[in-house]
């Protein structure tokens, strides 16, 4: 794999994580106001995100696991902390809808 394939993966995997975590801003604000469809609508929206970059990953995985080999740079390690970081904000946000649920 050659380095602008590797940043194209990179910024995909940045795209759909920043793009998840927008929306999961956006869900967090419709669950304070009392708009628990609305959020949970965003936080769906948000997981298909976070699968689009999961898939862009996954490729890379694959490639490595063949014998491709994968030289890492700066802007790979700033997308996977992104991707995870995004994961992680998802499933404290769906818990968080809950707990507005019960209370609201």
């Amino acid at each position: 794999m050659n380095q602008e394939e590797l940043q194209v993966a990179a910024f995909e995997i940045i795209l759909h994580s920043g793009t998840a975590r927008t929306e999961i801003h956006e869900a967090f604000a419709d669950m304070r106001e009392g708009r628990f469809d609305e959020a949970e609508a965003k936080l769906d929206h948000s997981n298909e995100e976070i699968l689009e970059a999961h898939h862009a990953q996954t490729k890379l995985l694959q490639d490595y696991a063949s014998g491709v080999e994968i030289k890492i740079e700066i802007i790979m390690v700033h997308a996977q902390d992104h991707l995870m970081t995004t994961m992680t904000l998802l499933e404290v946000a769906k818990e968080m809808l809950v707990l507005h649920r019960k209370v609201g």
